[in-house]
């Protein structure tokens, strides 16, 4: 059950939707200012901010139906009465990409990769402070621990079944943390790497780190959004593996184009998507030995890991610098 947070009349104001709306204000602020900082281009980014709202509510809606088909009545009702149901935060990532790509093909926003730079930095922002509206929900947390541990590793909710208070791990509070330290690395990155960084290379770094960070803290929910086909692959999981890859695909093609094509780059690409897949074998692993949690969470991490600093440290700087310098 939300908490309610000030009640005017007939009127109740949750803690948990005062969150995401100064989430989304810190968002909508920070876009602007780096955006407009950036392009000067007023009216593309004012433009933009009401079409990834009306567009993102609406996506995030549609995927939330989809996956929890039984929490509406039907999809008419969903998809018209939003005063009650949930939201996929994967839609507002859909949103603001489509948001932003029709203005570029209206000519509107000139530079696309620029936008999406702006959107990346802003909704590592959003992302972080709106996950900790989940203190005063029941979602976004893992399994039920012992009740010597305490906040911040859990965080007692009431299970809205039975009534009965539970210490479950408080996924939302570090994915928050996580978000937070993203968003102060792509900053640095935004602001340092000018010598060698493109526009949009600050949209697949974060695309990259949280889709890394994601896949793993996805796994540790208990109330993921699966796709109905088979009811255990994550839709997240999915789409932040996607992430990763087209990170991996835009560097790789860049450090071909930097230094040539040589044979050991294939065993760079080998090494990545096999460390992509034994993460992925970690997922199906841990639902079928839960007991083995802690080994199966660590060779994912590391598996994930290793994908990380080797493009960040090896694949995009090589393939970057030595293409900019052959420009």
């Amino acid at each position: 059950m939300d908490k309610i947070a000030f009640i005017a009349g007939e009127t109740f104001l949750y803690w948990n939707s005062i969150l995401i709306t100064l989430s989304a204000l810190t968002a909508t602020v920070l876009f602007l200012a780096f955006y407009l900082g950036r392009s000067g281009n007023g009216f593309g980014a004012f433009l933009v901010i009401p079409m990834s709202f009306l567009s993102s509510m609406v996506i995030s809606r549609f995927i939330h139906w989809y996956c929890q088909t039984d929490n509406y009545a039907s999809l008419l009702v969903a998809m018209t009465d939003y005063s009650a149901g949930g939201y996929a935060l994967c839609g507002v990532f859909a949103g603001c990409i489509l948001s932003a790509c029709l203005l570029r093909i209206l000519k509107i926003v000139k530079d696309l990769p620029q936008m999406l730079d702006a959107m990346a930095l802003a909704g590592a922002a959003g992302i972080g402070l709106g996950r900790l509206a989940c203190f005063y929900t029941s979602a976004d947390r893992g399994d039920v621990l012992d009740s010597v541990w305490d906040f911040p590793v859990a965080w007692p909710v009431i299970n809205p079944v039975t009534g009965a208070e539970e210490n479950r791990l408080a996924i939302f509070f570090f994915q928050a943390l996580v978000c937070g330290v993203i968003f102060l690395c792509m900053l640095l990155f935004w602001l340092t790497k000018r010598d060698i960084r493109k526009n949009g290379d600050t949209c697949l770094m974060f695309l990259l780190v949280y889709g890394v960070c994601q896949v793993l803290l996805d796994s540790l929910r208990y109330d993921s959004l699966y796709f109905r086909t088979n009811g255990f692959i994550s839709i997240v999981q999915i789409l932040c593996a996607a992430g990763i890859l087209l990170a991996v695909i835009v560097f790789s093609v860049r450090l071909v184009k930097g230094i040539g094509f040589y044979a050991w780059q294939l065993m760079i690409w080998v090494l990545v998507a096999g460390f992509l897949g034994l993460a992925g074998y970690m997922e199906y692993y841990i639902q079928r030995h839960g007991d083995l949690g802690v080994l199966a969470y660590s060779i994912m991490g590391g598996s994930l890991l290793f994908i990380l600093l080797f493009v960040a440290l090896f694949i995009y700087p090589i393939g970057t610098r030595n293409a900019t310098e052959n420009e």
